[in-house]
């Protein structure tokens, strides 16, 4: 399997099924440190399954005593990905498994932070504040991985003060999953220059800068149906009324309550789309309010919350504004796939990814596409050879439309790819 090297630079990723811990984070070990052939990691980056959840706190201790690594972030999941001895990459959803991603990148500045989610800085603020609490130079332009512990609080208020603080720099990242019913350890690991811990209750993650540049894919894993709307009146997160952005829907342009909108709208879909608006029906929000022509990426997708059949209003996942434009959306594994495929398309051209993270959400991979390692198969038919770690969520972290998310149903990937290439 070739390795994804430039000059001497390389990342690279590992993953192992063995029963024990030790021996599996002795194999993922071995395997990078061959693949590094000498030069030293950078950093790295470690999955662990829920299978070892008793065991976390052994996994920094156990890294430390098999690869000397500065920095190290990392966490528990209830699926991991990662590639196996023969270089084919695997999503285990279940089942003992630690995937490892390390790398040596000259002329890039690698960072680790952790953070309390308990102690945010006020969002009305300055964003210094925010600049000292993360602890990152905004004049490095940094580019940032987040893990995030279930239990954090203020979780969307945090990734706002990211992007109060880095506006236009990429963050992807996730929930950890990891949990065993009864426990609050989700497993957050954090190794720097200090010394390694569990981090519990907050966040971790890591910054790179310099010769370098992440790109980010966000496949919310749905397809738009009928008309896009504009809110007409709405409070908070409910949408009370709607009207037509084409005049040529209806014959007269006047505004209607969401679910009246709705109910129209399913008159004309096929009777299996009816049949899945049902269970997967969602609401996309339009991201940039000047863009005219949409498509894959331009809506943020928000789960419908619940309707009032009285006066048709419709509560979703999100705060709305009126003059926003949305549409409704389906979900499910043609649409993922489709969704996915066209944003790896638009993302095709230029110097090839070094190396590439990803983050899925628990309700995709084999329970939605009824089969195995479907999304990495689908990457790498456009990325053949380029390593991916990573791990299933509890909500995935990822931009649309310039800003920071929290997603559910996605499959976040981060690509990233030395600019000396370019």
């Amino acid at each position: 399997m070739p390795l994804m090297t430039d000059a001497a630079a390389v990342w690279t990723n590992a993953q192992s099924t063995r029963a024990s811990l030790e021996a599996a984070i002795e194999e993922v070990v071995a395997r990078v440190t061959a693949d590094l052939d000498g030069q030293p990691a950078d950093f790295a980056i470690v999955f662990v399954s829920a299978a070892f959840a008793s065991e976390f706190s052994r996994v920094l201790p156990l890294l430390r005593e098999k690869i000397d690594v500065p920095l190290a972030i990392g966490c528990g999941s209830n699926g991991v990905v990662g590639r196996d001895a023969d270089g084919t990459t695997h999503e285990l959803e279940e089942g003992a498994a630690v995937s490892l991603t390390v790398a040596h990148l000259p002329g890039v500045r690698a960072g680790a932070f952790q953070l309390d989610a308990s102690k945010l800085p006020d969002l009305d603020g300055p964003p210094n504040n925010w600049i000292d609490f993360i602890g990152l130079d905004p004049a490095d332009s940094p580019q940032i991985m987040l893990l995030v512990d279930p239990f954090a609080p203020n979780i969307v208020d945090l990734l706002r003060g990211f992007d109060y603080a880095y506006p236009g720099m990429p963050k992807i990242g996730g929930i950890a999953s990891g949990i065993r019913p009864g426990e609050q350890n989700a497993g957050l690991f954090f190794c720097d220059a200090d010394g390694a811990k569990m981090v519990k209750g907050g966040a971790v993650g890591l910054a790179l800068s310099g010769e370098v540049e992440l790109t980010t894919i966000v496949a919310q894993g749905c397809r738009p149906i009928g008309p896009i709307f504009r809110v007409a009146e709405g409070q908070r997160n409910v949408i009370l009324q709607v009207e037509p952005c084409d005049d040529s829907y209806r014959e007269e342009s006047e505004t209607t309550s969401p679910l009246e909108a709705l109910q129209a709208l399913l008159e004309t879909l096929p009777e299996e789309d009816r049949a899945l608006a049902k269970y997967e029906l969602f609401i996309g929000l339009v991201r940039d309010e000047f863009k005219l022509s949409l498509g894959s990426g331009d809506f943020l997708i928000r789960n419908l919350m619940g309707v009032d059949p009285r006066s048709g209003a419709v509560a979703i996942a999100d705060r709305i504004r009126p003059g926003q434009r949305i549409q409704f959306h389906l979900r499910d594994a043609r649409a993922s796939a489709e969704d996915l495929e066209a944003l790896l398309e638009r993302d095709r051209g230029g110097n090839a990814p070094i190396g590439a993270l990803m983050f899925a959400c628990l309700g995709r991979g084999q329970g939605l596409y009824s089969e195995p390692d479907f999304d990495t198969k689908l990457f790498h038919e456009y990325c053949p050879d380029v390593p991916v770690g990573g791990c299933f969520c509890n909500g995935e972290i990822g931009p649309v439309g310039g800003s920071t998310f929290l997603h559910g149903y996605t499959s976040v990937f981060g690509l990233c790819r030395l600019k000396s290439e370019s």
